[in-house]
């Protein structure tokens, strides 16, 4: 953390959960300021009142109107590039809108960052961008492209630095689906599950922040930086929080599991790392780095010769990674905030009505 030792950082969609998540991570370091900036007035609002401190300050804007980005990137040492859309189905009903928050947006933050001469931009996406089949994935993917042809374009030893960070699903993230089931189920509703087969990548939000902390220390231009994580099915997890409630009532453990059909665009199993970028990964231990490929558009010199380990190399995704158990699913619930909260393990921070991260 010494590297934000009196810096000012900048987080784009600050209001969300990852800006809290970093807020409760930065707010007692000896960082300079932190800038979180978003659309949303009522959620800075509600957030400046419940901090009331000084060194976080509030901006109003959309990264769609890059000269909104300009007022808050004045003076700025590091930015988390946050803001998107990312619910699955209201991307894939106005794709539109997620092309311009998600890429158009993002490359005005990465415009901004360069012409301010911030140090480093760490850029957020997500496991749907590999092999992406829906409109958030998509847009995700060509965000992610974006960042790292500017990285590339800049080169080593650029006054910025850009790279990208690209994590599975956020535990409790605000729109997720453990909030939603907790409510389904003190609410004495079935808890509604699309394919209970399905599996996906499980991260805390701390994770989430380790990793793009993990970027900022380590990373080049045009690099993307995986953390390797567990997964679990839709149905272990499930019943994971099933056994955790019912410590709170016992009725809970018994709640109904309805199955009502896949989504639209969701995916059976989710991809972290595509083969293709396995064939190029560097094993950092916890994480994988990926460099960018530095070839130009003379692409005649680099036809002779392909590369015949990529068929040979499988995918990273969330049907190979290591499998949570019901156990393992309940140890890693009891490292969310609200879920202890619910559970009587430590205060509220939150009214009991907001159930997320």
């Amino acid at each position: 953390m010494l590297i934000f030792k009196d810096k000012v950082l900048l987080i784009t969609g600050g209001t969300g959960s990852f800006g809290n998540a970093v807020l409760r991570r930065f707010l007692d370091s000896d960082i300079k300021e932190i800038r979180i900036f978003s659309r949303d007035e009522k959620k800075q609002d509600d957030m400046r009142h419940a901090l009331q401190n000084p060194k976080v300050k509030f901006y109003i804007g959309d990264v769609r109107n890059k000269a909104s980005v300009d007022v808050a990137m004045r003076g700025v040492d590091y930015v988390f590039a946050a803001a998107a859309l990312k619910q699955v189905p209201s991307c894939e009903f106005f794709p539109m809108e997620a092309t311009m928050t998600n890429v158009i947006g993002t490359n005005n933050v990465l415009l901004s960052a360069i012409e301010y001469g911030v140090k480093n931009v760490v850029v957020l996406s997500t496991d749907k961008a590999a092999y992406p089949i829906n409109s958030m994935g998509i847009s995700k993917a060509l965000m992610e492209k974006v960042a790292i042809a500017k990285g590339r374009e800049l080169g080593q030893g650029a006054a910025t630095t850009i790279c990208c960070t690209r994590y599975g699903n956020v535990m409790a993230s605000r729109g997720s689906v453990i909030p939603l089931w907790v409510d389904q189920m003190m609410e004495g509703k079935p808890i509604t599950i699309t394919d209970p087969n399905m599996t996906r990548f499980m991260m805390t939000l701390d994770d989430a922040v380790d990793l793009v902390i993990y970027a900022f220390t380590h990373g080049e231009n045009g690099d993307l930086f995986v953390q390797k994580a567990p997964a679990a099915t839709l149905s272990t997890l499930a019943q994971a929080l099933k056994e955790t409630y019912a410590q709170v009532k016992p009725e809970y453990g018994d709640t109904e599991v309805r199955v009502i059909g896949t989504r639209h665009g969701e995916k059976l199993y989710e991809t972290l790392v595509t083969r293709e970028e396995m064939a190029k990964a560097i094993d950092m231990g916890e994480y994988y780095r990926i460099p960018c490929d530095t070839r130009d558009l003379n692409y005649d010199k680099y036809f002779t010769i392909g590369n015949e380990e990529v068929s040979k190399i499988e995918d990273y995704h969330s049907h190979n990674t290591r499998r949570l158990d019901v156990e393992g699913m309940k140890e890693l619930l009891l490292k969310l905030r609200f879920i202890r909260e619910d559970l009587g393990l430590q205060p509220r921070s939150k009214s009991k009505e907001i159930r997320s991260e």
